[in-house]
């Protein structure tokens, strides 16, 4: 795994096999749900841990 934390619209286009401009959609619906609980957010940029858990449901479900 990347020892970056967050991710640039190149590398979630790439991830996701979209253009960038629709990635940066993405990002900014993302960064705004992150607002909406309280977290500080980075414009053009996604924390990888919540993306991935967001696209890849590695999310632990609560049992």
């Amino acid at each position: 795994m990347s020892a970056k934390i967050f991710m640039t619209a190149s590398e979630v286009a790439a991830e996701l096999g979209v253009s960038e401009s629709f990635a940066y959609k993405v990002m900014r619906e993302m960064n705004k749900e992150l607002k909406q609980k309280g977290y500080f957010t980075i414009s053009g940029k996604v924390d990888r841990k919540y993306f991935h858990e967001k696209f890849y449901a590695t999310k632990l479900e609560e049992k």
